[in-house]
This record gives structure tokens, sequence and C-alpha cells, in this order.
């Protein structure tokens, strides 16, 4: 048995070709989508990640300026900038890339984010309105996660689903919208005894605990649908692996995302999709 793909990167393709139909429109009606990005400067992998983010801007038509963050940023300018940026009627999404430097404190400029322009859904905000069940933009990547499932026909309902990680941005956000889409659902963790058991009782299993191929073949129940949200660098090895081990994890899941090209592309196009339904946003209240 070899599983099938859950190709991300072909889906996100996809959804920016109908990302540019939308942003045109938007354009047509004198509104140009706008993201601006606050980032570290120092912080080489998210400047990397930030320059993906604009290529993909610019294919649908999402522009915007990126304000370095550096070590001699003050709390205050930062929340200054912010609240430059919410104040401002032309910028429809603001991304504050994660980590900030140090001796910044990022929970406070999430707070004064707020949501209505929180395109990444990470802000505690909007994070309380995804536990609300009330409208709002959700978090990139489990949103990305949940349109891969959509996509390929998975069904939730009824179904166990194990998700492996707890943090705000990722683990626990991903574990309430599969709940909302009627899963049961188990959130796990690297020190939750019997991990592998648990993980063998899943028919969807999501891991997002950022330790490299953790989640062995052995642990996977027969057809079970494995999303891997993990990206870590080794030494010795090129590019990314991921929180699963493919290979062979591959021949006992029914479905599984590969790293790359899996669940990270659809991050970005969930953000740009955040972005675009902002701006369209701005239309419908006028």
């Amino acid at each position: 048995m070899s599983a099938q793909i859950l190709d991300g990167l072909a889906l996100s393709k996809e959804t920016r070709a109908r990302l540019k139909e939308r942003v045109d429109a938007l354009v047509a009606r004198g509104v140009t989508p706008r993201l601006d990005v606050l980032v570290a400067a120092q912080d080489p992998a998210s400047v990397k990640y930030v320059q993906m983010k604009r290529k993909w801007c610019a294919q649908v038509g999402i522009v915007g300026e990126s304000y370095e963050i550096t070590e001699t940023t003050s709390q205050a300018d930062l929340i200054g900038k912010i609240r430059e940026l919410n104040a401002d009627p032309h910028v429809h999404g603001i991304l504050l890339q994660h980590p900030l430097p140090g001796h910044l404190d990022e929970n406070m400029a999430l707070m004064e984010l707020g949501a209505e322009k929180d395109v990444d859904g990470i802000t505690p905000q909007s994070l309380g309105r995804l536990v609300a069940d009330l409208p709002g933009f959700r978090c990139a990547t489990p949103l990305g996660i949940i349109r891969l499932l959509e996509h390929y026909g998975i069904e939730t309902v009824g179904k166990r689903a194990v998700v492996i990680g707890r943090s705000i941005i990722l683990g626990k956000p991903a574990a309430l919208m599969l709940l909302q889409k009627n899963a049961t659902v188990t959130i796990a963790h690297s020190r939750t005894q019997n991990l592998a058991d648990i993980c063998r009782e899943a028919d969807i299993v999501v891991a997002a605990v950022g330790r490299p191929e953790m989640v062995a073949g052995d642990w996977i129940k027969p057809g079970a649908v494995v999303v891997d949200a993990g990206y870590n660098r080794v030494e010795g090895r090129k590019g990314d692996v991921g929180d699963v081990a493919f290979e062979s994890a591959s021949q006992v899941a029914g479905w599984i995302t590969p790293v790359p090209g899996g669940v990270g592309p659809m991050t970005v196009a969930s953000l740009l999709s955040n972005c675009v339904e902002a701006a369209e946003a701005t239309i419908t209240n006028r």
C-alpha cells in the first residue's frame, strides 16, 4: 500500500489563480489589496519566508510594505507602527512575522494589532473568535490544512483526529477547527504518555510538534490521513524534514502530505486569501 499525496503546492496554485481574479475585480472597483509586514531583520529564516510571501503576493496583485524590526526598535516604536497601520484605510492586512527580537513583548504587540487586520489569525482577539465560533480570520496554517482536507474530500464528521502539538498558532487552532468540522479531537504533545498508541487509533493525524520524523510509520492506523505540519532542519540532510517519517508512514497511510509541498504552500495561500477577504470587506462595508 502506498498513500495518496495531499498536494498542497498544486492546490495553492489553483487558489492563487482564483485570488488573482478576485483581486482584479477589486482593482476595477478602486481597491488594491495591501499586506504590510513587520519582520525581524536579524532572522534570516523570517526574512526569506517573507520574501516568498511577497513573491506570491505579487503574483495575485497584492501590494504592501515590509518594515524591519531590529535590536534598536523599542516597544513604543513597534506599537506606534502597528497603530499607524491599523489607522491606514489602504492597509487591509498586517503580518507580525514571528519571532520578534527577544527584547520586545510580542503578546503586547499582538493585542495592539487586534482582529480586524490580523490576516494571519494569531492575535488573542482572533483566537477568541475561533473559540467562540464567531466570524473572523483563522490561523493561516490550520486554515490551509482544513482547505486541503476539503479539496480532497477527506471526511471529518465523526472521525477520530489526533493533533500532536499545542502551539497557539498551529496545534490548538487546528484542533478547534477540526472540532468545528465535527471530528472527535484529541490534543497530544511530546509529553503525552502512550502517544504512539493514541495515534494508532486516529483516522486523521496532524503532526505539529516540531521534532523531525517523530511520528513513525508504525504509529499510523492503516488508511489514516496524515498531515505533516513540521518543518525542521537536520544537520547533514538537505532541505526540510517533517515531523513524520514519510517513507515508512506513506506505506501505511491512505493520504499523506509531503514536506515540502504539502502544508507550507497552503499556509501562504490562506494568508493571501484572508488579505483579499479583508479588502473585499472594505467594499461591502461602504
